[in-house]
């Protein structure tokens, strides 16, 4: 009875994160549309409501092509693998007080350790097709989600001594007067840039560039397992997403500026519409900028934002420190 009420609880997390994955294609489709000043997908259903379910029935018919030289247990094993690392993380994520489905106190320590996994994926599927083209993918995506880690884990630990806890629900309680996206507004862009390289997403999309790599890591893959790749790419978006509202626009909680009955309104809708503010971000920064270099993109990790987040870190450190309020 137990295990079959924690399967019902992965049920209730998993099969809405699947729908908003789904969905998310068709709103970046719709903006990147609208960005450009033409129609987005308006054929299958009222509006191409319906445009993800028939992409996904595409893929699930479409025929899985093994390469001949390719380690094929290896091979199919790692978009699972990748899909399965994508969907972890949401295990911590708090939605509203009572709805996590492990409130554990080292949640951002979790986080933090299921990201680390994603690039093993990627490594596997770039090895085990047996190309050129693939491996190179994964060797970029491997340096650049390593190179950028760096900065993601001084950021966490930041926010993590400024709240006094790694659990994200005492995060989200400690910025019931004030956010810290007002008390660390650079951290907060650095961490939101990086997360753009974490996810592989513009413009730092380079282990899947079309240009020189004819889509990286994910070359010879078809069928369902490109499917499994292109979901646990916009899972960790959205996961990115929750994160930083989380961490930095005080998660499922209004601000103490706003009045109760704006909240008696919204009530939990205020985590949904912090969410979409990064969605359509992750969408605008597709739309507007162009792709880096790959000199350039490990310039600006290594060179820029490496020792801005450690001179930033360290100087808040002191100042904590020095008035005796820090509480880790």
């Amino acid at each position: 009875m137990f295990f079959l009420k924690i399967l019902l609880e992965i049920l209730f997390i998993i099969v809405p994160i699947l729908l908003c994955v789904a969905y998310f294609t068709l709103i970046e489709r719709k903006l990147l549309g609208a960005i450009q000043r033409r129609r987005g997908p308006n054929v299958i259903g009222v509006f191409g409501l319906l445009q993800p379910l028939a992409d996904g029935f595409k893929f699930l018919v479409k025929e899985i092509v093994l390469p001949s030289n390719a380690n094929k247990f290896v091979f199919l094993f790692s978009p699972v693998f990748t899909f399965i690392i994508s969907l972890m993380g949401w295990a911590v994520i708090p939605f509203n007080k009572y709805s996590v489905l492990a409130d554990i106190p080292l949640g951002l320590i979790y986080l933090f350790a299921v990201a680390s996994l994603g690039v093993h994926g990627i490594i596997m599927s770039g090895w085990s097709s047996n190309s050129k083209y693939a491996f190179l993918g994964a060797l970029r995506s491997a340096s650049q989600m390593i190179s950028y880690e760096i900065c993601v884990g001084l950021i966490l630990a930041t926010i993590a001594t400024i709240a006094g806890s790694y659990n994200l629900i005492e995060i989200i309680t400690a910025q019931e007067s004030v956010w810290f996206i007002f008390l660390v507004f650079p951290l907060s862009l650095i961490m939101f840039i990086s997360m753009l390289a974490e996810t592989n997403r513009h413009p730092f999309d380079l282990p899947e560039a079309e240009a020189e790599l004819v889509s990286g890591y994910n070359v010879e893959y078809s069928g369902m397992t490109f499917a499994l790749f292109s979901l646990a790419e916009y899972s960790n978006m959205l996961a990115a997403s929750a994160l930083m509202c989380n961490l930095f626009l005080g998660g499922f909680r209004s601000n103490a500026s706003v009045s109760y009955k704006a909240y008696f309104f919204f009530g939990d809708f205020f985590f949904p519409l912090k969410l979409l503010i990064f969605v359509v971000l992750f969408v605008w920064m597709r739309a507007a900028l162009p792709r880096y270099r790959y000199d350039q993109l490990m310039n600006l990790g290594w060179k820029t934002f490496l020792p801005l987040t450690l001179t930033y870190c360290m100087l808040l450190f002191s100042c904590l420190y020095t008035f005796k309020l820090y509480s880790v």
